[in-house]
C-alpha cells in the first residue's frame, strides 16, 4: 500500500470519526425533554431542572467548538505533512533514535497542551463557574499543570523509552516483552494509585469516628467484608461535584468517598453507595476488568508489531525516512476504528457491572437509600436525564439514572 493511500485512509478515519461524534452529540442534545420525570420530581425543582438542561446544552456546544478546532488542526497537520516536518527539524540534533522519539513526543505533547489551555480555562473558570461547580483557584490550576507535566515526563517518558528500546533492539517480537512490562505496571498502578499518585493532587484522610463510620462497620461485619481502608478525599478543592470509587486489589483495596458526597447525603445513603462499591469487589469486576485490559493491550501490541517497521507509514505522515515514533502515530490513527469498537464493548460491560453492583447493594443493604442517593447525585451534578440511547450505547460507562432506578425497583 502506497504512502498516499495510507494518508487518504488516515484522513478518512479521522473525518468519519469527527462526523460520527458530532452526530452523536447532536441527537443527544435533541433528545432532552423539558418534562421533569416523576421518579425524580421530589428531588428536582423546576428551576434546577432547567439549569441542568442549560448545562448540558452549554457543554455540548462547547465540545463542538473544541472538537472542531482539534479536527481541523489534525487534518491540516496530516495533509500538509506537518508530522514529518517536525521530525526533519529535530533529526539534526539527535543521533540516538530513542532520544529523538522522546523529544518528538515531548514537543507534540507540550504544544498540544499549551494550545488547549485557553479552552481548559474557559471550561473551568467560565462554564463550570457559571453553573456553580468550580472551586479550582488559578494557583491550583497552575500547580496541577506543573505536576501533570512532571508525571508525564517521568512515567510517560520511562514507558515510552522502554517501548522504543525494545522495538529497536528486539525487533518484531518486542510486543511480548512490553506486554509483560505494561501489565506489571498496570497492576502496580491499580494497587498503589491512591497511595502514590492521588495524594499528589488531593488530600486523603481516614474516615473519622462517628455515626457514618459506625454504620459502615456494622454493614461490613454483616456481609463479612473488612473495610479498614475508607478514606475521604477533598474533592471540594476543585469542584462541587460528588463521587465515590473503589481502588486497589487485595490488601491494597481502598474505598474513597468525596467530601462533597458526605456533605450532601444521609448516613443511610452513604452506606448504600458504599454497598454499591463493595458490590464491584464482591462480583470481581475489578479483577475481571484488569484481566480484560491486559488482553486488549496484548492484542493491540501484537497488531502494532506487524506495522511498526513499515516505512510507508512514516512517509504517509510527510517524513523523508522511517521513524518508529512516526509509525507509532500512524498506527494510533489507523487503530482508531478498532479502539472505538473496543470502547463500546467496554462500556457495555461496565454498564452491566453497574447494574450488578446496584443489585448487590439492594439485596445486602437498602435499595431505596441507593435510589435516593443516585437521585441526589444526578441533581447535584446536573446530569442528563434523557440521554439518547445511541449516545448511551457508545459513550456511557454507567446506565442513565432512570434506567438504574427502574432496575433497582425490579430487583
Amino acid at each position: 500500500m502506497s504512502p498516499e493511500t495510507i494518508l487518504v485512509i488516515i484522513l478518512g478515519i479521522i473525518t468519519a470519526d469527527f462526523i460520527f461524534e458530532q452526530f452523536l452529540d447532536y441527537i443527544n442534545l435533541k433528545s432532552g425533554k423539558n418534562k421533569l420525570p416523576d421518579e425524580v420530581a421530589a428531588f428536582y425543582d423546576k428551576e434546577k431542572y432547567q439549569k441542568s438542561i442549560s448545562y448540558q446544552r452549554t457543554q455540548t456546544r462547547f465540545s463542538f467548538i473544541t472538537s472542531t478546532v482539534s479536527f481541523i488542526a489534525s487534518f491540516l497537520l496530516l495533509s500538509l505533512g506537518g508530522f514529518g516536518y517536525i521530525d526533519e527539524l529535530l533529526r539534526p540534533y539527535f543521533d540516538n533514535e530513542i532520544f529523538l522519539a522522546l523529544a518528538y513526543f515531548g514537543i507534540l505533547y507540550l504544544v498540544s497542551d499549551l494550545l488547549t489551555i485557553p479552552f481548559q480555562l474557559y471550561d473551568t473558570f467560565v462554564i463550570e463557574e457559571k453553573y456553580g461547580f468550580n472551586k479550582t483557584t488559578p494557583g491550583t490550576f497552575i500547580v496541577d499543570k506543573i505536576k501533570g507535566y512532571l508525571l508525564t515526563v517521568l512515567i510517560g517518558g520511562l514507558l515510552m523509552g522502554l517501548l522504543l528500546y525494545l522495538v529497536l533492539n528486539i525487533g518484531q517480537d518486542f510486543w511480548i516483552y512490553f506486554w509483560i512490562a505494561i501489565s506489571i505496571f498496570t497492576l502496580f498502578a491499580n494497587m498503589f494509585f491512591t497511595t502514590l499518585i492521588l495524594p499528589l493532587y488531593n488530600k486523603l484522610t481516614p474516615l473519622e469516628d462517628g455515626e457514618l463510620k459506625t454504620a459502615i462497620e456494622d454493614y461490613s461485619r454483616r456481609i463479612n467484608f473488612p473495610l479498614d481502608n475508607i478514606f475521604v478525599i477533598d474533592g471540594s478543592k476543585r469542584s462541587n461535584k460528588a463521587n465515590a470509587f473503589f481502588s486497589g486489589i487485595g490488601k491494597k483495596k481502598k474505598i474513597v468517598l468525596y467530601d462533597t458526597l458526605i456533605k450532601n447525603h444521609s448516613t443511610e445513603e452513604l452506606v448504600a453507595i458504599l454497598a454499591h462499591e463493595v458490590g464491584h469487589f464482591k462480583k470481581k469486576h475489578i479483577v475481571f476488568g484488569f484481566a480484560i485490559s491486559v488482553v486488549q493491550v496484548g492484542v493491540m501490541l501484537f497488531i502494532m508489531s506487524r506495522m511498526i517497521f513499515n516505512e510507508d507509514l512514516s512517509l504517509a505522515l510527510g517524513a523523508e525516512q522511517m521513524g518508529v515514533h512516526l509509525n507509532l502515530i500512524a498506527f494510533g490513527l489507523l487503530y482508531t476504528p478498532i479502539s472505538k469498537v473496543i470502547g463500546v464493548l467496554g462500556n457495555m460491560l461496565s454498564r452491566k457491572n453497574e447494574y450488578e453492583a446496584d443489585e448487590y447493594a439492594n439485596k445486602t443493604y437498602n435499595g431505596q437509600a441507593l435510589a435516593n442517593a443516585l437521585k441526589k447525585l444526578s441533581v447535584d451534578n446536573l446530569s442528563n436525564l434523557y440521554p439518547h440511547p445511541t449516545y448511551v450505547f457508545v459513550h456511557y460507562s454507567h446506565p442513565p439514572l432512570l434506567k438504574r432506578l427502574a432496575a433497582i425497583t425490579k430487583s
